[in-house]
């Protein structure tokens, strides 16, 4: 059954899906009494253990969630299947639980470890899911395993957990703002990520969590410039958002001497030098004239680079990155180029009208200041009858806005179009703009009043009024000129009844009663007849009428004056009536009214100023374009403020990026020559451009996934080694004896006659190379300048067998050996190997010592860039088996003349991999010989496996047989049991391994440590305190001991106080690492982190044991 056959019996009323349908009557109870069934085909279906009928029912789940149906009762039911194998059905269930997760917190907690389960699924969709659940929940209890899962996911090797662990930081922080300082380490190692996918989602987390730590961005700052391109459209809105802001505090205003330019460059084409010279002193002498003005404006490269990746965006289908981009260029870019953005703008015109409507009040914004910009595109501002109210107020907003002498007659006749529309509100505004349009511009301002006085006479009151208030404003400015227009509006008090209209009429004949001496008492007299029916606006001007005739004309309204001022005493109005206390005291003079009455004539009659008609979006600027705030005109919650410019430039040197070190080994000339020659991106990135192609190369070359930093260590390795090389071989050459100094010279003789400008050790490294591989044409003379990483790392990886051989035979030599080792064939000075015979220190004793120990940190950044196998490096290789410790298996007594001990060699099983090799010893003290051994009757634990060791037909008395059997353990310290059989008895025997012995030694470097020990946190790690044994307290014994305890290399550390160890659990390659940090008075700190905690518990136990014994 599909999803959508569950739609449609839905919708058709099938009863099986448990829930009303669409048909039934409300009246009728059906509602009601089958809720107790509701959904109880889907609960069984979630219960069976069919996956075909928990996916339909998840399907159809989903689909209820979709069409927005509660769903909230299946939880139980549902969660119970986040465990289930089927990844379509877990998928689904992750859904459902990032719906309901933040309702249904209580039952979410129970299911927490299952989420923390999922974190470490194989599938990445799985552990993205399964962190977005967890952050889902809520709940402060869980915010130490949210916040180790964010950690986590941060270092994931799937950049789309990445981006989930970035969209989870803002809801850990919402939820405990405590975690900022943690949240920031997060964030500031996701910044450096180099997947588009990435950026936006973790700029975003920035903005929300730590908008102020705007040093966080400055290495990141070319990258995320030339990764805008690339990044997915609501991740290009935030970061262009973000970079705005980080330009205005770091780059100075493009704009702020262009006036002082626009001058001299006239001056400097026309005049003579002399002229030139004689402005300068001038100007020198003016202290007024800050310094920085008078220097030419030079813009920062970084600020070029953002403004040339941002402009091919402006073509972008995303409307929202249209105006991020706009705004950009409108906050931060020189006047001149600012017009590339109109064209784009008016392109979003012809979009949906939501989106014109947020266009247009930005285009509103910049058409105050940057008038010319969109003059060119006044047609696509004109009205269409179609258009909704909002959008085409906006529009006569901008077209007031673009209005000069030049196109104002083209807008006035657009006007009286639109003042005949239906839209009473879009003609009101229309009549506001022809006003705005009169104010601004002077030639036009009688055209536009004789215009308006005609829409007097029109039939819609609203019209008339709305005419009335603004032909009020215009006659403030020239009113001796047009006392006919007031005579002429005197006359319509009779008919207009909207209250703004009259009290506009009432202010005019007040304020200008001079030019009508006759007509403002007559008006006073209609007035007063109706002042108990007027609204509270037409008797405030009523009153302010009555009191202005008083004081210029008493004989003829003294009495109407106070007619009115008795009916306003007793109005229902506090407002009026106070008023009219307050005029009566002061027009009318009497015994107890004081000082101010003198002053009457100046308070009611004095010149007003003529009211400036500005836009509503004159000062909306101050507020970045294309934010709510600005949409608004007020301050959202979370609005940054656009900072100021600053006055002088910061330090650009802050966006460099460090050059790593490789770059800086002999060949880097030869490297720069071919790098710089085309750079993707010009020369304006400065540094940055030829060191992040490098970068990418080296990581594609590398094959590294392991994010930016391994990548440009793991890649300029060997360089790096070999110039560390070269100089440790120097110090060495000092203190070494002169045996050592003369097998040095015989070895570099023929290198040095090879060639010269080579640093040493390249020259050692490709003559071997020759040599060994003679059939690849790869190391011709051109090629070893331009040979790729790639190819040196293969050629490499085939001789590190070679090589470790040869050290091999040399560790052997220099130990007591147990038993003979076979001899090697002398191989040619010039095959000398990348591991230096001098770098290695013999190991003084005969204890199970790993590989690292072995080579010094030369060497071992020089194997840093090799890709050996850890069976290559397997300590067990180097140290005979007798050094190993022995476990008896079968006593003699017991075996009856048979003993049989065994020990775990070390090395690699060869028929498997994930088994643990186990080295046996037949020893026959028996009279007579022994036949046919062999193992029957296996019993293991679930999972484990064994190979049988092949069977000894023929075992002669005293003597011994030696062989291997391979055991897999599963990582567990569960004992293998089996039969051991001889041709008349059978033993029971069991083989327990230490849990030392369930692990390979694994090679890391010194970064690759801390950065797996970084994502091993939390429950994860486990540290102990103790104090050292009196003979364990050097840096050797302690070596020594931890690597017999469990079969670990050792790591290279810069500290002398700490001892560093690797490995990986046999079975399931989990990581093991373990830190001995020593202090004074013989205490010390072991840390172990380890994927598996049991095994990481049963560690600890033991290294303590073989530390502190």
């Amino acid at each position: 059954m599909s999803a959508s056959s569950a739609f449609n019996e839905e919708k058709g009323g099938s009863s099986s899906v448990g829930e009303p349908e669409y048909g039934h009557d409300p009246a009728s109870g059906g509602i009601f009494s089958s809720d107790y069934k509701r959904h109880d085909d889907l609960k069984e279906m979630l219960d069976s253990n069919k996956d075909s009928l928990k996916l339909e029912a998840m399907k159809r789940i989903v689909a209820m969630i979709a069409r927005g149906k509660n769903a909230s009762d299946l939880f139980p039911a549902v969660v119970k299947n986040v465990a289930c194998k089927n990844i379509e059905v877990k998928k689904l269930v992750y859904v459902y639980l990032v719906r309901y997760a933040e309702e249904q917190q209580d039952l979410a907690l129970l299911s927490i470890s299952t989420f923390q389960r999922g974190l470490k699924d194989p599938n990445q969709l799985i552990r993205a899911s399964a962190l977005r659940v967890l952050s889902s929940i809520r709940v402060t209890i869980i915010v130490p395993i949210m916040m180790l899962a964010i950690k986590e996911a941060a270092s994931d090797m799937s950049p789309y957990v990445r981006k989930t662990a970035a969209h989870a930081i803002p809801k850990l922080y919402s939820l405990d703002p405590e975690q900022k300082d943690q949240l920031i380490e997060v964030i500031e190692k996701l910044l450096a990520d180099k997947t588009t996918l990435v950026a936006g989602s973790v700029v975003m987390a920035f903005e929300e969590v730590c908008p102020e730590r705007i040093d966080l961005i400055h290495k990141n700052y070319r990258k995320l410039c030339n990764l805008l391109i690339d990044v997915e459209e609501w991740g290009q809105v935030v970061i262009i958002n973000m970079l705005t802001r980080y330009a205005r505090t770091q780059f100075l205003n493009p704009n702020m001497n262009e006036s002082l330019l626009e001058e001299g460059s006239d001056k400097t084409f026309y005049g003579s030098d002399e002229d030139e010279d004689e402005e300068k002193e001038e100007k020198e002498a003016k202290a007024e004239a800050p310094a920085a003005r008078r220097k030419p404006y030079v813009m920062d490269p970084d600020h070029r680079l953002l403004l040339r990746n941002t402009k091919p965006l402006l073509q972008s289908r995303n409307a929202a990155v249209v105006m991020a981009v706009a705004q950009l260029y409108f906050h931060l870019a020189p006047k001149v180029e600012v017009g590339v953005i109109a064209k784009a703008l008016v392109r979003l015109l012809r979009s949906h009208s939501e989106v014109q409507y947020v266009v247009l009040q930005n285009v509103a914004t910049m058409s105050i200041k940057r008038r010319g910009m969109f003059e060119p595109y006044l047609k696509s501002f004109y009205i269409r009858s179609t258009d909704p109210t909002q959008i085409k107020v906006l529009k006569l907003e901008v077209l007031t806005n673009l209005a000069n002498e030049t196109n104002i007659s083209t807008i006035l006749r657009e006007f009286q179009t639109y003042i005949k529309s239906m839209d009473k509100d879009f003609v009101a505004a229309t009549i506001q703009a022809i006003g705005r349009c009169a104010t601004n511009i002077g030639e036009v301002r009688d055209t536009c009043l004789n215009g308006l006085v005609q829409l007097l006479s029109n039939r819609d009151e609203l019209v008339v009024a709305e005419s009335v208030v603004v032909i009020k404003k215009l006659l403030q400015m020239q009113p001796e000129k047009h006392s006919d227009i007031i005579k002429h509006m005197a006359k319509l008090t009779d008919n207009i009844q909207v209250p703004m209209a009259r009290a506009s009429i009432l202010w005019l004949i007040g304020e200008y009663c001079e030019h009508v001496p006759k007509i403002a008492p007559d008006v006073l007299r209609k007035m007063a007849k109706s002042f108990t029916n007027e609204e509270d606006i037409v008797k405030l001007q009523i009153i302010n009428l009555a009191a202005k005739l008083y004081l210029t004309n008493s004989k003829q309204t003294k009495l109407l004056t106070q007619y009115v001022l008795n009916l306003a005493k007793y109005d229902q109005n506090y407002d009026i009536r106070d008023r009219a206390r307050f005029i009566r005291q002061l027009i009318v003079p009497t015994e107890k009214s004081g000082a101010l009455s003198k002053y009457a004539k100046k308070l009611f009659l004095a010149l007003k100023p003529a009211p400036v008609l500005e836009s509503p979006f004159k000062d909306r600027d101050h507020f970045q374009l294309g934010s709510l705030s600005h949409l608004l005109n007020a301050k959202a919650g979370g609005y940054q403020e656009l900072p100021d410019w600053p006055e002088a430039a910061p330090d650009p040197s802050v966006r460099n990026v460090e050059v790593p070190e490789w770059t800086k080994c002999s060949s880097r000339e030869k490297r720069k020559e071919k790098k710089v020659e085309k750079p993707f991106y010009s020369d304006s990135e400065g540094e940055s451009g030829p060191t992040e192609s490098a970068d990418s190369e080296s990581d594609s070359a590398s094959g590294s996934e392991m994010g930016s930093g391994l990548g440009e260590s793991g890649s300029g390795s060997e360089s790096e080694g070999s110039e560390e090389g070269s100089e440790s071989e120097e110090e060495e050459e000092e203190d070494d004896d002169k045996d050592k100094k003369k097998m040095k010279k015989e070895l570099k003789k023929p290198v040095k006659e090879s060639e010269s400008e080579q640093s040493s050790e390249e020259d050692e490294r490709k003559p071997q190379r020759k040599s060994n591989n003679q059939q690849s044409d790869s190391e011709s003379e051109s090629d070893e300048e331009s040979e790729s990483e790639s190819s040196q790392s293969e050629s490499d990886d085939s001789e590190s067998e070679a090589e470790v051989k040869k050290k091999k035979k040399k560790a052997a030599e220099s130990k007591p050996a147990a038993r003979p080792v076979k001899k090697e064939s002398k191989k040619d000075p010039k095959e000398m190997s990348l591991l230096d015979l001098d770098d290695f220190e013999p190991a003084a004793s005969p204890q199970v010592t790993p590989v690292s120990s072995f080579l010094s940190n030369s060497l071992v950044t020089d194997l840093e860039g090799l890709s050996l196998s850890d069976a290559v490096l397997s300590p067990a290789n180097i140290s005979p088996c007798s050094a190993l410790k022995s476990y008896e298996l079968l006593h003699r007594i017991r075996g009856e003349g048979l003993s049989v001990e065994y020990c775990f060699s070390r090395q690699p099983f060869s028929p498997d991999g994930n088994m643990v090799a186990v080295q046996m010893q037949f020893t026959n003290n028996a009279a007579s010989e022994a036949k046919s051994l062999h193992m029957e009757d296996v019993k293991l634990q679930s999972g484990m496996r064994v190979k049988e060791f092949p069977e000894i037909e023929l075992l002669p008395a005293g003597e011994t047989a030696t062989s291997v059997m391979g055991i897999d353990f599963c990582d567990s310290t569960q004992a293998a049991n089996f039969q051991l059989c001889t041709h008349t008895r059978k033993f029971f025997v069991s083989i327990q391994p230490p849990v030392g012995e369930l692990m390979r030694p694994v090679f890391l470097t010194e970064n690759e440590f801390k950065k797996e020990q970084g994502q091993l946190m939390g429950m994860n790690e486990i540290t102990e305190k103790l104090t050292l044994d009196p003979k364990c307290r050097n840096e050797h014994t302690i070596v020594q001991r931890v690597t017999a305890a469990a079969n670990l290399s050792r790591v290279p550390c810069g500290s002398d106080k700490e001892c560093r160890f690797a490995g990986r659990t046999v079975t399931s390659g989990s990581l093991v690492l373990a830190t001995v940090a020593t202090k004074e008075g013989g205490a010390a700190q072991l840390t172990v982190n380890c994927e598996k905690m049991v095994i990481g518990t049963m560690l600890v136990k033991d290294v303590l044991l073989a530390l502190t014994q």
